[in-house]
């Protein structure tokens, strides 16, 4: 087809995108190009506009790298990953949903810790956490032998691959629930932290007059042959940066309780106040169980 107006463009690449063989490619590159030509339509991208554009979709890929994934931190800040989360779990989006953002810090093949143990491997400072969740099915059922991989940031808002000062694995774990679907660990209560803005990201945000805060947030990631891998984050309601997390994560069904107390833990007296306890209920949702690309090494 030769183009004689800017409108030829368009039809000649959505007639090019329905020879996509396979249909949900098909469905999904003709949506892209009509959403995509509408949107340079939209807003009369300029031909300066549109080379700074390519030069950062290629910055945002060259950020890369084993402990970092810029890609999904500008997916975060943009909404999307949200979006995806909600439109695919909880009735497409209309009901509550334990389901949350995977995130651009979990790693494979945390170390196996059996229920009671800690997470804690290297002399983290912070205040005693002690967590007790079951795990069970959308009618309540508790749900044996599902595998619960736990990760947080530290007391000082720093995942341990970012952080040279703690261990391997540190505040990571991998737990299987018992006959009642329980599982349960100690940890140190974890605090809000910023995402990296060193790249396209924090660029964003300082053009936008955003912060870079997320909200203090416990993440788990549990796999059971029969339902679909849950990806969860449970967050401090206390926390300042509750109601503006910058990756837009936070859903009512995701609030935790995290309890602090002022006085001695009951059964561990070497465990001094304040401590805190998370009591938390995760609904599993029936489907295949596929775990995810991990975002880093």
């Amino acid at each position: 087809m030769l183009i004689e107006r800017q409108q030829d463009v368009t039809s000649a690449a959505l007639e090019v995108m329905a020879r996509t063989r396979e249909p949900r490619m098909r469905e999904i590159m003709i949506s892209l190009v009509k959403h995509l030509h509408g949107f340079v339509r939209d807003v009369r991208l300029t031909e300066a506009e549109f080379r700074d554009a390519t030069a950062i979709l290629n910055e945002i890929g060259a950020l890369a790298s084993d402990t970092h994934n810029e890609f999904v931190l500008m997916a975060g800040s943009l909404g999307v990953s949200s979006l995806v989360c909600l439109l695919n779990n909880g009735d497409g989006g209309n009901t509550e949903t334990s389901q949350s953002l995977l995130g651009p810090f979990w790693r494979l093949n945390s170390p196996r810790v059996e229920n009671g143990g800690s997470i804690v491997r290297s002399d983290t400072p912070g205040d005693p956490l002690f967590v007790q969740a079951r795990v069970v099915d959308g009618t309540g059922r508790p749900i044996e032998g599902a595998e619960v991989d736990v990760w947080h940031a530290s007391p000082v808002g720093l995942y341990e691959n970012q952080d040279p000062e703690q261990a391997e694995m540190n505040l990571r774990g991998k737990f299987t629930t018992d006959a009642d679907g329980r599982f349960w660990f100690n940890s140190l209560m974890m605090v809000g932290y910023p995402i990296p803005t060193n790249g396209v990201v924090g660029r964003l945000l300082k053009a936008q007059d955003r912060h870079p805060m997320r909200p203090a947030h416990l993440h788990a990631l549990i796999f059971k042959p029969g339902f679909k891998v849950l990806i969860s984050q449970v967050y401090d309601p206390n926390d300042p940066h509750i109601e503006t997390d910058v990756q837009f994560g936070v859903t009512k069904a995701l609030i935790g309780d995290f309890i602090r107390h002022e006085e001695p833990h009951p059964t561990r007296p070497d465990v001094q106040a304040p401590w805190y306890a998370l009591d938390y209920t995760y609904v599993m949702e029936p489907g295949e169980a596929v775990l995810p690309r991990p975002p880093i090494k």
